[in-house]
């Protein structure tokens, strides 16, 4: 995942350009596995000295990274004349292998279809040379050759990580992302279905592919990146997308906020001040305020050119939370009075903000049991996010944040909240 996308895709989708780096090192890999066993097989053949001594000078050119030096020497062996069969296969093997180092496809083609075609091979030995000219046929850009060699190197045994990302690289080539979705999904259902964690590069192939046509499942799958790597990016990627899904309210725009300061990924002064305001809005001032202090922490509020506007927006939030704190008590007392919850469940989400954790919850479970609330799957997000920064009630806070059955976006933060809480 490298260059920067829309906010509805992930903060790094996975790009063309990190698939052309990742097989040239798939290509590094197979050459260094397949020179050493060429090497070892050379060493074991009964083999003229006219045809060995080079031969095993290119061995050691090629152990040492010099595969242009030792393709020169492979050439001297092949100079030598009344060549047997065995002689000429450990030729060719050896060509192969250090023309592949040396980044010379055709001549890796060559002498690994000669290999091939030795019948001289095990199965092991021809699953490996069909691995390799396959990665010399993606090289050269020859998409179906490729493909054509990794199912030889399939059906002889070979299913190495490396293989499974080239073909991968193969298909996004082509366009055949319904190709890539399915191979990827089934890896992952794979792994889930063994009680394992997916590979981190299946998830991200899967994701990338349904980016191009299975939103939803892309949603999905990125939230699966989350859960299972629970790294910034996946947290930038899944709030970025959140907002913009289909039904969600905008009242949630601060749980959105909150969530990005929580998991880290709010850094920008815009943010931090956009955050604050909408805190205000809310009727929070003690989170506000909260928020300027992280902000001015960090050095993202309280300098540059806005500064002094910084400034009037924490004396605003210094003096609403001085009029909020002296006014709360009688808030609470009135919302007791009233004939439903709803004033009762703000007024303790209003005492949770200002670090009368337990107080506040106990008024948000007297509201939600009172009835007649307004939004109740909201309530129980504020009473579940509430037990999450309680000591008393931190236990139960997954079960009720997994109650949370809203579409509006209310489940959504609920189970981010859940994720947060447990990485």
């Amino acid at each position: 995942m490298t260059p920067q996308r829309s906010a509805r895709g992930p903060a790094k989708p996975v790009p063309r350009r990190l698939f052309d780096a990742l097989l040239d090192r798939l290509r590094l890999v197979a050459t260094a596995l397949l020179a050493a066993s060429v090497c070892t097989w050379a060493a074991a053949q009964a083999l003229r000295p006219e045809v060995a001594k080079p031969l095993s000078q290119a061995s050691e050119l090629l152990k040492a990274g010099k595969a242009k030096e030792a393709l020169a020497k492979v050439r001297d062996a092949d100079a030598a004349p009344n060549k047997t069969a065995a002689e000429q296969l450990t030729i060719d093997r050896m060509r192969g292998a250090a023309a592949q180092r040396a980044g010379d496809y055709a001549t890796t083609i060559q002498a690994f279809e000669a290999v091939y075609a030795s019948g001289k091979l095990s199965p092991a030995e021809q699953s490996q040379v069909a691995e390799s000219l396959a990665y010399a046929y993606a090289q050269t850009n020859n998409v179906p050759k490729a493909q054509a060699w990794i199912a030889k190197a399939q059906q002889g045994g070979s299913n190495s990580p490396q293989l499974k990302q080239l073909l991968a690289w193969l298909q996004a080539q082509s366009g055949d992302y319904a190709a890539i979705a399915r191979d990827a999904a089934a890896a992952v259902s794979a792994a889930e279905g063994a009680g394992q964690r997916p590979s981190e590069a299946d998830l991200l192939r899967l994701a990338d592919a349904q980016q191009r046509g299975n939103l939803p499942g892309y949603g999905s799958t990125v939230e699966k990146l989350l859960t299972y790597y629970p790294k910034k990016d996946y947290w930038a990627a899944v709030l970025g997308r959140l907002p913009r899904k289909s039904g969600f309210a905008d009242r949630y725009a601060l749980d959105v906020m909150r969530l990005k300061l929580a998991s880290g990924t709010m850094t920008k002064t815009e943010d931090f001040m956009e955050m604050a305001q909408l805190a205000l809005q809310a009727g929070y001032p003690a989170e506000a305020r909260k928020i300027i202090e992280r902000g001015y922490a960090s050095g993202a509020l309280g300098t540059g050119a806005e500064a002094e506007r910084h400034k009037r927006l924490r004396d605003l939030a210094d003096k609403q939370f001085a009029e909020s704190s002296a006014g709360i008590a009688a808030r609470a007392a009135d919302a007791a009075t009233a004939k439903d919850g709803n004033a009762l469940v703000q007024a303790g989400t209003v005492y949770v903000s200002m670090g009368e954790v337990d107080k506040g919850l106990a008024l948000i479970e007297q509201g939600i049991a009172k009835g007649g609330l307004k939004r109740p799957e909201d309530a129980k997000l504020r009473l579940g996010l509430a037990q999450q920064q309680s000591a008393k009630a931190r236990s139960k806070a997954t079960q009720t944040l997994k109650s949370v059955q809203g579409s509006d976006g209310s489940a959504d933060i609920a189970r981010l909240w859940i994720l947060l809480g447990n990485g």
